[in-house]
Order: C-alpha cells, then sequence, then structure tokens
C-alpha cells in the first residue's frame, strides 16, 4: 500500500500507447515533429487559449525553475508562499537558473497566498531599492503544497494585486489536473481569464512517464524562452517522447478523468481519519490528505505495509497523534485504499 506520493504509481496505458504510436519511422528532432505540433495545440484547446506559447520540459523542476528565469531578472524579488515547491524542495533551482533571484517567502494559511499579505509585501518590496532588488513576479502553488486548492476567484485577486504592481503571475500546477477537478470549472476560468499569465502543466504526477507543460499565455512573455530551455538541457533531441505523453493525457479529457479519480480517493481516506478519531490539518481538496492519527493507529497501518509520509516533520515518529500525508494516484489500487481506510477507521 504504498501513499507516499502520486509518483510513486504507472503511466498510464493511454500514454504508453502514445509514446510507441511515437516511436516509428523517421520525424525531425528538437519538437519540429508533428506530435509535438499536435500535443501543443491539444493544450492549447484545453486551455482555450489559442495563442499561447507551449513548450515540453520533462520536470516539475524545471518547468518552475526556467518560468522563474524567464520571469525575473537576477536581482529580481520571486513572492511565493513560505511552503511552496519552489522554496521547499526544488535544490534553490529557481535561484540557480535566474542567475541570483531571490524568493521572498510569505505565510498564509493552508499553503495560500493571502491578498493583503501578499500587498503589503510588493509595498515593502516596491521601496526595497538597491538593496533589496526589484520586486519581478508572483508564484503561487494550484493544488497547493497542503492540498487546498485556490478559486478562479482567489487566483484573480492575487492577481490584481501582482499586475497592479506591475508583476506577472506564475501558476505552479504540478497538481493543476487536481485543482480543476474539484473545483469543477474549466482550465481557462482557473488560468488566464483568473489573470495567470505563466501556468505550468503538470503531467508526471497525473498519468505520465515524465513530461511537463509550460504555457505562457502571452506569446510576449516567452521570447527567448527556447533558448533558456536549451542551455539548460531540456530541448530534447526526440522531444516527440515528452510531447506524446502530454497529448495523450489532453485527448478527451483523460487528465481531468485521472484527477478525478485521484481524488475521490482521497476523500475516502479522509473519512476514514475521521471515523477513526483522526484530525484532518487541512480540508481535504486534491488528492492529499493532511492529517493526524492515533499512534496505535498509525503502527497498524505501519505493520499492515502501509507507506507514507509523516508530515511536515518526517522524522515524527513517537509522536501521539502522529501527523502524516496520505497521497492518493490516479491508479491506486481500490483494494489498498479500502484497507487502508479499514485501519484508519480504528
Amino acid at each position: 500500500m504504498n501513499f507516499a506520493s502520486d509518483n510513486a504509481y504507472a503511466a498510464h496505458p493511454a500514454v504508453m500507447g502514445a509514446l510507441n504510436d511515437a516511436n516509428s519511422g523517421a520525424m525531425m528532432g528538437y519538437g519540429a515533429d508533428p506530435v509535438t505540433a499536435r500535443a501543443q495545440e491539444a493544450i492549447r484547446e484545453v486551455l482555450e487559449a489559442p495563442e499561447a506559447v507551449v513548450r515540453f520540459v520533462s520536470t516539475g523542476t524545471a518547468a518552475n525553475a526556467l518560468v522563474c528565469a524567464q520571469l525575473s531578472p537576477p536581482y529580481g524579488r520571486i513572492y511565493c508562499h513560505d511552503d511552496a515547491h519552489i522554496e521547499t524542495s526544488e535544490c534553490a533551482a529557481p535561484e540557480f537558473f535566474s542567475h541570483g533571484a531571490k524568493l521572498v517567502t510569505l505565510p498564509g494559511q493552508g499553503g495560500k497566498l493571502d491578498p493583503a499579505t501578499l500587498a503589503q509585501a510588493l509595498r515593502v518590496g516596491a521601496g526595497a531599492g538597491l538593496n533589496g532588488g526589484k520586486s519581478a513576479m508572483v508564484s503561487i502553488t494550484n493544488a497547493t503544497e497542503w492540498g487546498t486548492v485556490y478559486s478562479p476567484a482567489e487566483v484573480a485577486a492575487l492577481a490584481q494585486i501582482a499586475h497592479q504592481a506591475g508583476l506577472p503571475l506564475h501558476m505552479d500546477g504540478a497538481r493543476f489536473a487536481n485543482a480543476v477537478a474539484h473545483l469543477g470549472c474549466s482550465a481557462e476560468d482557473l488560468t488566464w481569464r483568473a489573470g495567470v499569465d505563466a501556468l505550468c502543466f503538470g503531467g508526471t504526477k497525473n498519468g505520465a512517464m515524465a513530461a511537463e507543460a509550460v504555457v505562457f499565455f502571452d506569446p510576449a512573455l516567452a521570447e527567448g524562452f527556447d533558448y533558456r530551455r536549451k542551455q539548460s538541457g531540456h530541448v530534447f533531441s526526440k522531444n516527440r517522447y515528452l510531447a506524446a505523453q502530454m497529448l495523450a493525457l489532453a485527448s478527451d479529457g483523460l487528465w481531468r478523468d485521472l484527477a478525478a479519480r485521484a481524488n475521490a480517493h482521497a476523500q475516502v481516506l479522509a473519512y476514514a481519519v475521521l471515523e477513526g478519531g483522526g484530525t484532518l490539518l487541512q480540508p481535504v481538496q486534491s488528492n492529499a490528505v493532511f492529517a493526524t492519527i492515533p499512534a496505535d493507529i498509525h503502527a497498524r497501518a505501519r505493520a499492515a505495509g502501509a507507506l507514507y509520509y509523516l508530515w511536515p516533520d518526517k522524522s515524527a515518529e513517537g509522536l501521539d497523534p502522529v501527523p502524516l500525508r496520505l497521497v492518493c494516484a490516479w491508479d491506486t489500487p481500490e483494494a489498498d485504499v479500502a484497507a487502508l481506510a479499514a485501519i484508519l477507521r480504528g
């Protein structure tokens, strides 16, 4: 029973089939192939953004870091949440690829930036001068690192503040599909219609093998991005293998269906936590459950072979109750979900 991460499970058969279909004959390299063209158009159609620039990379870290480097100069200030993935989990890649940009981290409940807090930080940043650097961009994560979800209205409120300060808004969407599936809204309502300027549209955590889409809704913001992607080693010679994965997910709403399946598994576990006397640390709005459970239930889960991280302190063994994170994937076996749920209920 593996609930450690949604990247622990398999690529979807449609993704593998698309890879096999692309694995035939000769095609031009470096993205000049028909598979890449179809995948780019499919992403534009999903987002209802016909003018958007779409490029593919193999990891979420690459996607986020390269967008940060694209939107921020080396002396820039990048505003994000304290728990943003670009702050906690990317080994300073945004700072490295931007050649020195500074992450300015801000508090907020449930992994979400608060408009008033952001507005105050931007006011302070505007007066930082040479000593503090120049405010450059705002980055949010949807779904967040705590599994919560920004609504279109919440995104729009942050975008308005960023844009009033002359800054673009980036969305780290490693679990974008889970956010859309939870909200039941359209992809465009959660992105460009709400004011998002650049999106990292995740595939790897949602049925792909290793593929992410970088989307710039304003083509002017993407000027020079291909050189940056090449310099970082993310222009693949056989780019069709990246593109084929995202093409499969973008076809017939598969990306949304897989996310909805993972979200539903998380809801089962959330109810079980509560029934067993545990506490939810955050509302369960995507495919992750952040909770505390009694130590004896934790011991039983471990004895049954359940894998998951203690959270936020991964060395929190011995606490009672035990804080943990459970993450479901599109193909987490229903039998495993049921088995863990039975243990959580006590």
